[in-house]
């Protein structure tokens, strides 16, 4: 059973990886895929959270890096090294798989891109309803760069975005609870969202 579940796993890997290509998405997802190209980003988020909310924002800025820290060590320290899944990049090679970036030296499962994309989201999702499928597509599209720049399969970004949907989970509850006791939540305008 686990045989098959591999076998569909790596097909499913290199049609992503090999039959979707264009000249669109080979130039799109290394840059998706890249950290460097979202430190800006981030950047201007914790200044925005800054600007707009004071010391309300320090205080999302906190809980968004305590989400994304635990994310990032359950599956970069904790269940990478208890799975050592190699990479598809280690383990194919030829007409297998187009590596479109560094395949990198560390495990494969779960995929802490996935991972910490989506626990972003979740909390981000807690204090940003309005902007939940934003949030939510953006860490689908990067979870899919991983498989199409040829460095995860599709099993490592499925479980990466179960675990960080799940942390971000967790730590919107202990997020409620604070809020019920400082009332530290955005206030949002009434209305459809």
């Amino acid at each position: 059973m686990l045989e098959q579940i591999l076998q569909i796993d790596t097909e499913m890997f290199q049609f992503i990886n090999t039959e979707m290509s264009n000249i669109v998405m080979d130039l799109a997802m290394p840059i998706i895929t890249s950290i460097k190209y979202w430190t800006p980003v981030y950047i201007i988020g914790f200044l925005f959270l800054f600007i707009k909310y004071r010391w309300k924002g320090l205080f999302y800025a906190f809980m968004i890096v305590l989400t994304v820290g635990i994310a990032n060590e359950l599956s970069s320290r904790i269940l990478k090294e208890l799975f050592a899944r190699p990479r598809p990049c280690h383990t194919l090679s030829g007409d297998d798989i187009r590596l479109l970036v560094g395949c990198g030296g560390g495990k494969s499962f779960p995929s802490s891109h996935a991972t910490n994309n989506f626990a972003l989201a979740t909390i981000l999702t807690y204090y940003f309803r309005k902007s939940r499928y934003w949030f939510y597509a953006i860490a689908a599209t990067v979870a899919f760069s991983r498989v199409y720049v040829g460095v995860h399969y599709p099993i490592d970004i499925t479980a990466g975005a179960v675990l960080g949907t799940s942390v971000g989970f967790l730590i919107t509850v202990l997020a409620k609870l604070i809020d019920k006791k400082w009332n530290l939540k955005p206030e949002v305008k009434q209305g459809k969202d």
